[in-house]
């Protein structure tokens, strides 16, 4: 194994792991640390964790345990795989995830970089912005975990570090990139903010760091990495699944509740009442048999807007909501795989973690992309997935998906 990733939720793993396939890396997703060795074919392993929500020590801890266990497969540079709208609080999880890897590693510095253009997130003078709106009016403020308050990551980032935070805007080539990061080396900062509006910028970031022990940052700056250990892009191999689609659908970003809407107008579609789970009055299975049940491609989802997300916190508090929407989720996905399902389709990183947990995934190979960031994942001989964040893909995710993940 060449380039050892660790990822802060499922779908933002998957996301990565699209973007390193697609250059022609040889490329595998592990569901938490694996208990054995990586088969000697793998170029680059992403242990993908669900560590972004979690008490930030816990945080740390989970992603030591997948750097010691990508060391032992002979990594020779690491990646720190978030998202790329910076999902985090004053608290964490990203600060102190980097702080433990830079120092487990002796890394002197990193490169800090949530861009990825294809689905419209940039990073100019240091602010994230999503589209032509910064992040902090992106909606992203209203995330029911993880507020997005503030858009200059320098600022945010440096709440949760205790490392000096640097600065790089955007630069010519990989050359002019080297020359700054250097500088800021040079400066005693650690943590370097690197600017990027355009793919080739942040090829050139990845080109750039080529020798650093620690990247981080969204998927987008691995763009350029492939490169850097002789990899050329090439087709991704895939095998459609014949069977029965099913989705599944806990996020509540805007976009994902436009897929939503645009996909009940011609499919089955339930809405999962929050209450009624929470209060242990729908059972799992009675949404499992309806989507198994349905004809076309089902959807089951809780996706609500911010007010009725809030007043559902309210009720039953937020840890206690999110934890039992997840499980329900799971037990949901596991049921129906065990009465038919062989696509299943998952819209949120929360949701998908826990759907992936509920399957039992242990490793998943990565396919073609569907949308950006997005890519068909193969579980087992009867059972692939789509795992998405909230805000990616495109308004028909659900139909293209199932399209995709069949050979069609």
């Amino acid at each position: 194994m060449l380039l050892g990733c660790i990822g802060d939720d499922f779908t933002g793993s998957s996301d990565l792991a699209n973007t390193l396939a697609k250059g022609g890396m040889r490329v595998t997703q592990y569901t938490g640390v694996p208990s054995g060795p990586a088969d000697p074919s793998v170029q680059a392993g992403v242990v993908a964790l669900k560590s972004r929500s979690i008490a930030p020590q816990d945080a740390v801890t989970m992603s030591l345990d997948a750097l010691a266990w990508l060391q032992a497969q002979g990594c020779q540079q690491f990646f720190f795989k978030y998202c790329s709208t910076f999902d985090s609080t004053p608290d964490g999880n990203i600060g102190p995830i980097l702080d433990a890897l830079a120092d487990a590693l002796d890394a002197e510095m990193t490169i800090v970089c949530p861009a990825f253009p294809g689905t419209g997130r940039s990073v100019y003078q240091g602010h994230l912005f999503v589209n032509d709106k910064l992040l902090s009016e992106s909606g992203m403020e209203n995330h029911p975990l993880t507020p997005m308050t503030d858009p200059d990551i320098r600022r945010w980032l440096g709440l949760q570090t205790k490392s000096a935070i640097g600065h790089i805007g955007i630069a010519d080539d990989a050359a002019a990139v080297e020359e700054t990061l250097e500088r800021e080396r040079i400066a005693g900062h650690k943590h370097i903010v690197c600017d990027a509006i355009r793919d080739d910028d942040l090829i050139a970031i990845g080109m750039a760091g080529r020798d650093l022990k620690l990247i981080s940052g969204g998927s987008g700056v691995a763009l350029g990495l492939p490169a850097n250990f002789g990899c050329v892009p090439d087709d991704v191999p895939w095998t459609g699944q014949p069977g029965k689609t099913i989705a599944l659908s806990g996020s509540c970003s805007a976009m994902t509740r436009k897929q939503v809407a645009y996909h009940a107008k011609d499919h089955p579609s339930r809405e999962i009442p929050a209450e009624e789970v929470l209060d242990g009055r729908l059972k799992p299975e009675e949404i499992a048999d309806w989507l198994v049940a349905q004809h076309g491609v089902p959807l089951a989802y809780t996706s609500a807007d911010p007010a009725a997300v809030a007043r559902v916190q309210n009720l039953f508090g937020k840890e206690q909501s999110a934890t039992a929407l997840e499980t329900f989720f799971g037990h949901v996905a596991h049921s129906a795989r065990d009465a038919g399902a062989t696509r299943i389709i998952a819209a949120g990183g929360e949701t998908s973690g826990a759907i992936v947990e509920g399957l039992g995934l242990s490793e998943l190979q990565i396919g073609p992309e569907i949308d950006p960031g997005i890519p068909a994942l193969r579980a087992s001989d009867n059972l692939v997935v789509a795992l998405k964040s909230g805000n990616f893909g495109d308004v028909d995710f659900f139909e293209k998906a199932d399209e995709v993940l069949g050979g069609r």
